[in-house]
């Protein structure tokens, strides 16, 4: 069973030009942790996404891949 992408953090910040550790540094989190988001091997908390939207100057939508079908 493959994982699936949830969040599209990794791909904002790096249209943005940001880096995980500018994110870490700006939240007081560890790298590690903004890794594991960015792999989408853990989530953050909505929480956590909200201040990450707020920090990018984004909708938090922006930071998560839809659950919706196109076709």
């Amino acid at each position: 069973m493959t994982s699936k992408a949830i969040n599209r953090l990794k791909a904002v910040l790096a249209e943005q030009g940001k880096t995980n550790k500018w994110l870490a540094e700006q939240l007081e989190k560890n790298e590690t942790t903004i890794s594991r988001w960015c792999t989408n091997e853990v989530q953050p908390s909505m929480e956590t996404l909200v201040s990450i939207s707020e920090l990018l100057q984004i909708d938090v939508l922006e930071l998560i891949n839809s659950t919706k079908k196109t076709n």
